[in-house]
């Protein structure tokens, strides 16, 4: 939205943000013009985890009960062009930062939902990562046998049943319960249900005190 300037028309990305007075407000300024572009910059909420550790399944129970977050499950944006693993899918996730910097403009802070974009180190060195708030990280996690059990039951077109992607996952699984910077939420011997209220419990944790009030009149000067 932002990215091109309304004074000078230069497109760029990596502008320089100055904070506002006004609590979750800045002002994304041209590098061309200087001119002042003032927007939210509301928190991003993640949901991560290895394939089987029940992102899909509790996605879909939260999406009709949230409405404080605009829940989106990554994978609806992915193709071909994307996978990109000599550059760490970069494009992917800046695709996606860029679509939540946008969509907290209306006043609602995003939940990504993915295996890939809940891992914080492929979020930060994005240039879309300056016109977001702190990222808020939770991955979901289950003991390995189970984990194990969940993939080699799926359906034969997902390929998820080689032992050599089964271990993969699950090594990613563990990484998920090492990370300092994830929260994790156990979900081996939980119901669905549960594991559907614990997320929305943290989101509303998360958020509490969180979302910005209108910004001052002074923000909205047309130059900085």
């Amino acid at each position: 939205m932002f990215n091109t300037c309304s004074a000078c028309g230069l497109y760029a990305v990596e502008k320089l943000i100055q904070p506002a007075e006004s609590a979750g407000w800045a002002v994304a300024l041209c590098p061309q013009c200087g001119h002042g572009h003032p927007f939210r910059r509301l928190p991003l909420l993640t949901l991560g985890g290895a394939s089987g550790a029940g992102k899909s399944t509790i996605s879909a129970a939260l999406a009709t009960r949230l409405d404080q977050v605009v829940l989106l499950d990554t994978d609806i944006l992915w193709r071909p062009e994307f996978d990109q693993p000599e550059t760490q899918y970069r494009d992917f996730f800046e695709s996606w930062l860029r679509l939540a910097k946008n969509i907290s403009q209306a006043g609602r802070p995003v939940l990504l939902v993915g295996a890939g974009i809940g891992v914080p180190h492929n979020l930060e060195p994005c240039q879309e990562r300056r016109y977001l708030g702190p990222i808020h990280s939770l991955a979901l996690v289950c003991d390995d046998n189970r984990l194990a059990e969940r993939l080699r039951s799926r359906p034969a077109w997902r390929h998820s049943s080689a032992d050599t992607f089964v271990a993969s996952q699950q090594a990613f699984n563990r990484w998920f319960q090492k990370d300092a910077t994830v929260e994790w939420l156990d979900t081996t011997h939980n119901s669905p249900a549960t594991t559907a209220d614990q997320v929305a419990d943290w989101i509303d944790h998360t958020l509490q005190h969180t979302l910005p009030p209108e910004p001052p009149s002074s923000l909205w000067s047309p130059t900085r």
